[in-house]
């Protein structure tokens, strides 16, 4: 048996590749987008059916939390700006500006953002 097949190490190449073959075949679910191949109707009946869920879920986790974080930032980096200032005489307006203009595109996004989805 150890001639028709090689050495150890080629058995264990063999069984690995073998075994990843039949792992990737039982596990790999085809993706069928219905009777007809129809791929944009089955991504929009998917975004349809969980339009609802999404919208909660970003407007209730995800946009709080990226207002939170931005927030903390902004608080920081005015405060790390002052300290600078205080010891070179010069007050850095871009990094506290650009924070305090995402915080306000997060904290108003979900006025806007649905509509533009839709």
């Amino acid at each position: 048996m150890n001639r028709l097949i090689g050495s150890n190490r080629t058995r264990h190449i063999l069984f690995s590749v073998l075994s990843a073959a039949l792992i990737i075949a039982l596990i790999a679910v085809p993706c069928l987008a219905g009777g007809n191949g129809d791929v944009a109707g089955a991504v929009e009946d998917t975004w349809t059916a969980a339009k609802g869920q999404i919208k909660t879920v970003t407007n209730n986790v995800i946009f709080p939390a990226l207002d939170m974080i931005l927030a903390i930032l902004f608080f920081v980096k005015v405060g790390t700006s002052y300290f600078d200032y205080r010891k070179h005489g010069q007050f850095e307006f871009t990094a506290p500006a650009i924070l305090f203009a995402c915080l306000l595109f997060t904290l108003t996004a979900p006025l806007y953002i649905w509509n533009i989805i839709g």
